[in-house]
């Protein structure tokens, strides 16, 4: 069982007065979103701001990660989110920007738009998603939470639907998360790890 109060009692040291860069990183279905839920849930009860981001509201359309010249866990880890256009217009504004302007991804037209984010001086800002630590985003966060899961317990979590299509899961999804997990090794390199 997740001890929140322990979770919170980590966050809230580490928050003085200025901003919080707290990433929540974790592969596929290892419950981050609901984690995140509970966050805002108890961030509110202490009456602390906090601003909140997806990445998976960042990715790209679908013409540039699928069906392209690469290996399809290629195009997942490297190609699913313009890395470099996160670092930039996201990562890199955290501290000190008060707006900031994101090419927001809409599924159902799967299609860019541009929207804004305004920012208080003094907040906890949570970027919650998968590959988090990866070398290109890493050193802009102060504090990590990996969720841990096996992967057996997050392809029951898919829907029944996905779950048929075991060999996208093969090909695409499940070696770029082994590829995550040696190259950048991120239960070592969080901050804390959390059994989900």
């Amino acid at each position: 069982m997740v001890d929140y109060d322990k979770i919170m009692d980590a966050i809230l040291s580490r928050f003085v007065n200025n901003r919080l860069i707290l990433g929540i990183d974790g592969l596929s279905r290892s419950g981050k979103t609901t984690f995140v839920t509970e966050l805002r849930k108890r961030l509110s009860q202490y009456q602390k701001p906090f601003c909140i981001f997806h990445i998976d509201d960042y990715i790209v359309e679908r013409k540039k990660r699928y069906d392209t010249e690469y290996d399809q866990w290629y195009e997942y880890y490297n190609l699913q989110w313009d890395v470099e256009l996160l670092r930039e217009q996201l990562f890199s504004k955290l501290n000190h920007a008060e707006v900031i302007s994101l090419p927001f991804y809409n599924s159902a037209l799967d299609k860019l738009e541009i929207k804004t984010v305004t920012i208080s001086r003094n907040c906890i800002l949570i970027v919650e998603g998968v590959f988090l630590q990866r070398p290109e985003w890493r050193d802009f966060f102060d504090f990590i939470l990996y969720l841990d899961c096996p992967r057996d317990k997050r392809f029951e979590r898919e829907s029944a639907s996905a779950r048929e299509n075991i060999e996208k899961f093969r090909s695409r999804y499940w070696k770029a998360e082994d590829f995550y997990l040696d190259s950048v090794t991120p239960l070592a390199n969080a901050d804390m790890v959390i059994s989900s």
